[in-house]
Parts: C-alpha cells; sequence; structure tokens
C-alpha cells in the first residue's frame, strides 16, 4: 500500500491543465519562439542563434517549455508542434532577410519524437520551399541518445538533410551514449558541450579536462564545437584556452523575444558589423 500524498496528483493535475489547452494552443499559435546569440570567440561576432520555443498562456502567464514539452512528448502533440517551430523559425529567418540583416543560421532543437516521424525529411524539405529560406541557415540540434535509438534509420536521415543542404548538430554532447564508434559516421558538423561541464570550468579540474578533451577530439574530426551555458568571465577565458569556437550564455545574452532580437541585430549594425553569416 501507498500514504496518499497531495505532491502524487500535482503530475496529473499539470497533464489535465496544460494538456487539455495544448491543442488549442497550436491551432491558435499561442506559442512564440525566443532567440539566443551564438558568440564566435575569436572576435565575438553574432554568428547564429538558437531558437527556443514558450508558450504564453492566456491565463497562466508564460509557460516554460520543460513544463509542457513532456506533455507534447507523450500526447503525441510534439508532431505539430514540432513542425510549428521549423516553419516559424524559417519564416523568421526570411522576415530578418527582408528587413536587410546580414544572414545567419538559426538552430531548432527536435525532440526524440519528432525524429522518429516518416516524414521529417519530407516535411522539412516543404517549409523550406515554401518559406524560400537557403537550407544552410537551417541547423537542426538532436541528442545523442535520440541518435543512438536506431542507428541505421539515424544514418540515412542524416545524410538525407546533408544532401538537402542543413547544418547538424549533437546537442548536450557528453551526457548521453558519446559513441565515438558513431560519430564518426553521422555526417554531423558540430557538437554542443553541455552547460553541466562548462559550469564549473577553472574550479573542478575534472570538467576542465572533459572540455579540453572534447574540443581536441572534434577539432582532429573537423568538427566545429559550442560551449552553451556559459555566464562567466573565467568560463569564456577557458574555452578560449582550449580554442573552442564558439558559444552562447547568459554572459553574452539571455534568450529574446523575435522583436528584442531584431533590436538586437540592429544594435550590432550600428555598433560594428558583428553580424555575419555563418556557412
Amino acid at each position: 500500500y501507498r500514504v496518499y500524498d497531495d505532491f502524487m496528483s500535482d503530475g496529473h493535475h499539470a497533464y489535465m491543465t496544460l494538456g487539455g489547452g495544448l491543442r488549442k494552443a497550436i491551432d491558435e499559435e499561442q506559442f512564440e519562439l525566443y532567440y539566443q546569440p551564438k558568440i564566435r570567440l575569436s572576435d565575438e561576432l553574432t554568428v547564429g542563434a538558437e531558437a527556443l520555443i514558450r508558450w504564453n498562456h492566456p491565463e497562466l502567464g508564460m509557460i516554460p517549455p520543460d513544463h509542457f514539452i513532456p506533455i507534447a512528448e507523450e500526447s503525441g502533440l510534439i508532431l505539430p508542434l514540432g513542425e510549428w517551430v521549423i516553419r516559424r523559425a524559417c519564416r523568421q529567418l526570411k522576415e530578418w532577410r527582408e528587413l536587410g540583416y546580414a544572414q545567419f543560421s538559426v538552430s531548432v532543437n527536435l525532440s526524440s519524437r519528432q525524429f522518429m516521424q516518416p516524414n521529417l525529411v519530407e516535411m522539412v524539405r516543404s517549409v523550406l520551399e515554401e518559406t524560400g529560406v537557403d537550407p544552410k541557415y537551417l541547423e537542426l540540434e538532436l541528442t545523442e541518445s535520440m541518435l543512438m535509438a536506431d542507428a541505421n534509420q539515424t544514418i540515412e536521415k542524416l545524410y538525407a538533410f546533408r544532401e538537402m543542404g542543413l547544418s547538424l548538430s549533437i546537442d548536450d554532447f557528453g551526457t548521453g551514449y558519446s559513441s565515438l564508434a558513431y560519430l564518426k559516421k553521422f555526417p554531423i558538423q558540430t557538437l554542443k558541450i553541455d552547460r553541466s561541464f562548462v559550469q564549473d570550468l577553472g574550479v573542478d579540474a575534472d570538467d576542465d579536462a572533459i572540455v579540453k578533451a572534447t574540443i581536441a577530439m572534434a577539432n582532429s574530426l573537423n568538427l566545429k564545437v559550442i560551449a552553451e551555458g556559459v555566464e562567466s568571465l573565467q568560463q569564456k577565458d577557458a574555452l578560449v584556452g582550449y580554442e573552442c569556437e564558439e558559444v552562447q550564455g547568459y554572459l553574452y545574452s539571455r534568450p529574446m523575444s523575435s522583436h528584442d532580437f531584431s533590436s538586437y541585430l540592429t544594435e550590432q549594425s550600428y555598433n560594428a558589423p558583428r553580424l555575419v553569416a555563418n556557412i
């Protein structure tokens, strides 16, 4: 037997409250994308952005993704939601291009369920054709565990994306399987070092060793490295010393709404040409 406690119903209550409104939220486009800049360390230029979803609930206010993404995964609504994210990110890229900003890449995270959908490649191709976005400016971020779930199918999809011209990145590298045998087989261009290894740089010798080794390995495989969660000059200086190429984190900027990111781009264009194309 188990003794009941109120916390046991919290998850069910959240599922009923948020899950019931998810489909309506998708139909009414209650979601919006926030963008966090990616900074090249060698000259501190902004060379890209990561798109991050937020739910602006009409009654509950801004709901963070860790509260509703698991529900979307469980209910299957992650598929239409994920398609909306890709389409919205591409439309935003088109808007920025039409406003005259220098072109740069935007990365979008794929969930495991979304990655396994049979028509994913066709859906992404259709969105790119619909919006007129050059595929080289769209990057897909995938986790290690997602890639290893079905290696053969994964390789087939990844090569299909590469043939389209998209860039591919492994997110949270070091927290999953970290299979080096498959890493050399996947047509990946970028590794993102997880923030859990970055937060104690300069303090924890083990984290320094892991980050340094990861960057050295990536360089030897001609892969770009991005460190996420950079919040201090100490972390930044350590990454510069280890020859990390790019970073993102609160040290440079928090995620911004599309309006604020547009203002950010305008400011950069006035204060020297910090924005460049990520090719």
